[in-house]
């Protein structure tokens, strides 16, 4: 008899506990916070209380951040003293309201300024950049950052970092970061630690997760920045991680799979941005505080220049959970909303929140030709199939969809509006924009990803990245709405289950 009594007054313990997270989770995990990640973070914890508090607390809690959130605010507040007597666009340059109001957003969000820019060079073919990367470091005098969200030694990725041995021969002071769970499960990872440390490059993890040496950052995040930066006068940026192709996976080179990614070279004081960028993300996990001084260039005037120059004027946007307004989501949507002929997406994986979604399909709405260009199978399943579940709708809204043939995947990371330069004077005056970085467009790439992007206001870097897009597109197949409705019921399901994960993914 007792053994029943104890066994009911277990049973009324436990179901008390459970509807008191259930209680509590309601009111508590909304706040802050989309609606989308919300309800994901909601489902968990309501279905499976007991693990999924504990996830939420270890990765859904805003309260382990305020350390960066402190730290990006002073490095703001420092980027802004820098930057104090600097206007939001270069002097002398003939920018639209709407181009300059996109600008001030941007500098409202970040503290970064639009400077210019000299273009040097789009590069699409994954040994070609890794070839002029380890050039540029070749002729450094004085200091190269690197920044990249992985990091692999291999045959491939080697003269890179035997550029950078030999930059310390010379003198040259080298840092370097790269994110540690990003990193840490690739081929030679114990390696490439021994021999950066060898080669006496400064090297540190972002977002490291070692509590032994209490160091310890949310599971869930990530630094997911691509940057090199040499000597103040030279930068890449991009979507190209320091890894061979086929990211080193025994079946990746099996079935012949290989990631396609593109940088962009730049010179000029839009530099210093990136190098900025760079000092935050040094600072934070090294407690050296660089020097950011701005370059004198970027306060000079600059002359007037066309949408075929090879001067740019560039704004770099860092985003990530270290900032709480969500810069690049921001400014994606602008560029969306700014475009009234056409529209180009380019992203390996397009999982958008409720804002994005909406402006992509109401730009079809009012007759922007809208091109989302992704591959035809993403490397990840959860991830393929979650955003395979938006196809529908865009289909519906008249979005084109070009699928990159597999097994290859698409990583490049770029939007274009109204990239097109029209030779007939008679033809309406269309101002492009774009951006190319790091972020693709997703919610891990607006809420959990630190990322850095580069948006174009003017200048011949649009039409280059047009002119990758035809190439793109000349390879891969288009998926219709007719083709999108024959899929089976099983995919329409596990489509749909993916989607209620993808606020968290």
């Amino acid at each position: 008899m007792s053994f029943e009594v104890n066994l009911e007054l277990w049973q009324s313990i436990g179901l008390l506990i459970d509807y008191s997270i259930k209680i509590l989770a309601i009111g508590y995990v909304p706040e802050g916070r989309r609606p989308s990640s919300s309800t994901a973070w909601l489902l968990a914890i309501l279905l499976i209380p007991f693990l999924g508090l504990p996830l939420f607390l270890l990765m859904g809690s805003p309260y382990i951040n305020r350390r960066r959130h402190r730290i990006q605010q002073e490095v703001n507040d420092l980027i802004e003293n820098v930057h104090e007597d600097v206007p939001d666009s270069p002097v002398g340059m003939e920018l639209s309201p709407e181009l300059r109001s996109v600008i001030r957003l941007n500098r409202r969000l970040t503290s970064m300024p639009a400077l210019t820019g000299v273009n040097h060079g789009v590069y699409s073919d994954y040994r070609e950049t890794l070839n002029r990367m380890t050039e540029v470091v070749d002729s450094a005098k004085h200091y190269v950052y690197v920044e990249i969200y992985i990091m692999a030694w291999s045959p491939l990725t080697k003269p890179f970092f035997e550029s950078l041995e030999r930059a310390v021969q010379r003198g040259v002071k080298v840092r370097l970061l790269f994110d540690h769970v990003g990193s840490w499960k690739y081929p030679g990872y114990r390696k490439l630690k021994k021999q950066l440390t060898l080669m006496g490059i400064d090297w540190y993890l972002m977002l490291p997760l070692q509590p032994w040496r209490r160091r310890f950052r949310r599971p869930d995040l990530r630094n997911h920045r691509k940057m090199l930066i040499v000597d103040g006068h030279t930068g890449f940026i991009g979507s190209q991680n320091m890894i061979d192709p086929s990211y080193l996976m025994r079946r990746n080179v099996k079935i012949g799979r290989e990631w396609i990614d593109v940088m962009v070279e730049m010179s000029g004081p839009i530099v210093s941005s990136l190098e900025m960028t760079f000092a935050g993300d040094w600072f934070v996990e090294s407690n050296e505080a660089l020097d950011i001084s701005d370059h004198q260039e970027a306060h000079e005037s600059t002359p007037n220049t066309d949408q075929k120059s090879d001067t740019n004027v560039v704004q770099i946007v860092p985003s990530g959970p270290g900032y709480t307004t969500e810069p690049n989501l921001r400014m994606f949507n602008s560029i969306v909303h700014h475009a009234k002929k056409r529209l180009v997406l380019c992203s390996p994986y397009f999982i958008p929140d409720e804002s994005l979604l909406e402006a992509v399909t109401s730009a079809c709405y009012r007759g922007v030709r809208v091109e989302l260009l992704v591959s035809e199978q993403a490397d990840q399943f959860m991830v393929d199939h979650a955003q395979s579940s938006y196809y529908q709708s865009l289909l519906e809204a008249g979005v084109i969809i070009y699928q990159f043939p597999k097994p290859t995947v698409l990583h490049s990371k770029f939007v274009l509006a109204d990239p097109d330069i029209s030779d007939d004077p008679a033809a309406p005056v269309l101002e492009p924009l774009g951006v190319v970085g790091s972020s693709n467009l997703d919610m891990r790439s607006f809420g959990l990803n630190y990322e850095v992007s580069m948006m174009i206001a003017k200048g011949n870097l649009i039409q280059d990245l047009n002119k990758l897009t035809a190439q793109y597109q000349a390879k891969s197949t288009r998926l219709t709405l007719d083709k999108w409705n024959q899929r089976s019921w099983g995919r329409r399901y596990v489509d749909n289950v993916m989607r209620l994960t993808s606020a968290l993914q």
